[in-house]
């Protein structure tokens, strides 16, 4: 988290954590109680990196690039997809059977999100905006994440300003309960 560049490098590299945290996932063995805590590390990533981009990149999306709110709408709701999944995962531990099918299904979801913005919706918006512009929303997208809930909220707005404003609240009680529980982090 917080790698530097633009904005579209900053969420690419996003995008290869979670990618290799999802292989992590898939190289133990089921019931592994290390596939729960590479879940919930999936997770965090996720939750921050969807704050980010709600916050900043959708609405540069909408400003910048044509067509950028059918964009942007259609990358919001595979966001809300991804919370509701992820937010029923952390109901579960590994040994639970409903943890293998929630989390083959917020891999799919979120490997077709990430192909979708790779592949479509970052070449349109390079092709749309200016260098210097990239580079600031990189620093706002940096920014957001470090103050990001790490928790799946999915009744939370998603939308400028109301997300702007509720964010870190929301980020400062999940960095709290995180630390309370050691959630993420190896025994």
């Amino acid at each position: 988290m917080g790698h530097g560049g633009n904005v579209i490098d900053e969420l690419m590299t996003d995008h290869r954590e979670v990618e290799e945290l999802f292989g992590r996932i898939e190289g133990l063995t089921p019931g592994s109680p290390d596939r729960k805590l590479y879940a919930d590390q999936v997770t965090m990533e996720l939750v921050r990196h969807s704050v980010a981009e709600e916050a900043y990149l959708y609405p540069a999306v909408r400003r910048h690039v044509a067509g950028g709110d059918a964009i942007a709408d259609r990358e919001i709701e595979d966001h809300s997809t991804a919370e509701r999944i992820m937010k029923d995962l952390e109901r579960c531990d590994a040994g639970d059977p409903e943890f293998d099918r929630l989390i083959g299904m917020l891999m799919s979801e979120v490997r077709s999100h990430i192909a979708d913005e790779e592949q479509n919706l970052f070449p349109r918006l390079r092709a749309a905006c200016p260098p210097d512009a990239l580079d600031d929303l990189g620093d706002k997208v940096r920014q957001a994440k470090k103050v990001a809930p790490t928790r799946p909220h999915p009744a939370a707005p998603d939308k400028p300003p109301a997300n702007k404003l509720l964010a870190p609240g929301a980020g400062l009680v999940d960095r709290l309960r995180d630390a309370l529980t050691g959630r993420g982090k190896k025994a």
